[in-house]
């Protein structure tokens, strides 16, 4: 019996690989391959694909999030492992070994799993506001035997080293004391310096640097169990210098609708004619009716910054047809990404567009990277301020984040299919026996069965 560990390291291509000789040793002792990634490339529909075999339209995962149609209502980052269709890399693999024993450590849609252990992120929500860091986990007793989650150092601002290790160390310690036959552990740490300055910048070569420092000793432990040891990403990062505003200009063209309260304004979903759920480099285009469809790709495709326009048939061919996709798609130029901004001026903006509130902002905002960059000093005494009072039992609101200063501060994203080879995703495997030219997102569910079988 084959005992398998698959290390997700999100952002990881060859380019940056090269500065991680712990890692790279992976492909020394079996083989390294190019990674074909899915549209969108973003971190819940490949994981979904890899665990499936399936693109979106067969698993559902368009995108990190969508628009609910039967709730009125855009969410991201939804945790239940029955929103993904398909069969999953468990169930097939208890088909081919009754009683195959499988740990997931961080990997989206977590929740729910049919797996023997799960950890994955989950704050606590105080009644009276209050956000602090926590882990969900199953069994509920594995909990207590846990550190408590940097969850702080997972998103946000400071987001850094902190968590990876901490997940790191969480995996080591499962596969310990309970030797699972398959062990899933997502590493985020490249997500957050390679988007804040980009990956050609120096600080995307230290990410790397610190991050295989902290994967050392868990792929020694991975080997002295005799284990053999997957590393793959989902997307690479590329640099871009300019957001785009979809759903400004549908708004400046009397599509997109919002509603006000107390000075501030929300997207209203269920009156606009159109509006976009931003994704990275990737946006889903929802429009109410079949006769503006073509109006909408009219003005979408006006705007600088925008490469393709997928509409029904399009997204037929790239996999992405499926009922919660939007009537159109748009990928963004490689230097260009998607907001999801609505707001004309920033006095009208809600108040949790200053905050990291990743369950409220109805489109994904990597400005939660960064301190905001026009007065980060100032941004940084209201955090401590805010924390200050967070001690003292207070009420308070983090509001760190920049508005349109903060989108032009970013400086890598993801998400349109990777149009040079340094820049892809990469798979590495421990077996030389299991070795492939390239290997398909779509071919990672048999390979990962092959190995442990």
């Amino acid at each position: 019996m084959t005992r398998l560990v698959v290390l997700d390291i999100v952002g990881l291509t060859p380019r940056i690989l090269a500065h991680m000789p712990r890692l790279s040793a992976v492909a020394d002792r079996g083989f390294q391959a190019p990674l074909s990634t899915i549209l969108p490339a973003v971190t819940c529909s490949v994981q979904s694909t890899f665990l499936t075999g399936e693109t979106p339209s067969g698993h559902g995962i368009v995108g990190n999030g969508w628009y609910f149609r039967d709730l009125g209502e855009v969410f991201l980052w939804r945790q239940h492992n029955a929103l993904v269709g398909g069969e999953k890399l468990w169930d097939a693999l208890r088909k081919r070994r009754p009683g195959s024993t499988v740990a997931n450590v961080c990997w989206w849609y977590a929740m729910g799993a049919d797996v023997d252990w799960t950890v994955t992120p989950r704050p606590i929500y105080y009644a009276d506001g209050r956000k602090e860091p926590d882990c969900y986990t199953h069994p509920p007793e594995l909990h207590d035997t846990l550190p408590t989650f940097p969850l702080f150092n997972y998103w946000g601002p400071g987001a850094g080293l902190a968590s990876s290790k901490w997940i790191c160390e969480a995996t080591q310690q499962i596969m310990a004391r309970h030797d699972p036959d398959l062990t899933l552990a997502y590493v985020p740490h490249l997500d957050y310096d390679l988007q804040r300055h980009g990956p050609s910048s120096p600080q995307a070569i230290r990410a790397a640097t610190e991050l295989d420092a902290i994967l050392g000793p868990l792929l020694d432990a991975a080997f002295a169990r005799d284990a053999t040891v997957v590393v793959l990403s989902e997307y690479g990062i590329t640099d871009v210098s300019r957001p785009v505003h979809v759903n400004r200009a549908l708004r400046a063209e009397g599509l997109l609708n919002v509603h006000t309260q107390d000075g501030m304004e929300y997207l209203d979903p269920w009156t606009s004619r159109a509006f976009a759920v931003a994704d990275h480099q990737v946006a889903h285009v929802y429009v109410r009716s079949p006769r503006d469809v073509a109006a909408v790709a009219k003005i979408c495709a006006a705007l600088p910054g925008v490469d393709q326009i997928l509409d029904s048939k399009d997204q037929v061919a790239y996999g992405l047809s499926h009922p919660r996709s939007g009537e159109l798609v748009l990928v963004a130029e490689p230097d260009a990404w998607f907001t999801y901004y609505y707001w004309l001026e920033d006095r009208a903006a809600p108040d949790f567009a200053r905050l990291v509130e990743i369950h409220r902002k109805p489109g994904y905002d990597p400005a939660e990277l960064l301190f905001d960059p026009s007065a980060p000093a100032a941004a940084k005494r209201r955090a401590a301020v805010a924390l200050a009072r967070k001690k003292l039992g207070m009420r308070y609101l983090m509001n760190v984040v920049g508005l349109d200063a903060g989108a032009q501060a970013i400086r890598g994203s993801h998400g349109r299919l990777p149009s040079a080879a340094d820049d892809a995703p990469v798979l590495l495997c421990s077996d030389p026996a299991a070795a492939r030219i390239t290997v398909a997102a779509t071919e990672v569910k048999d390979l990962l069965l092959e190995l442990a079988s």
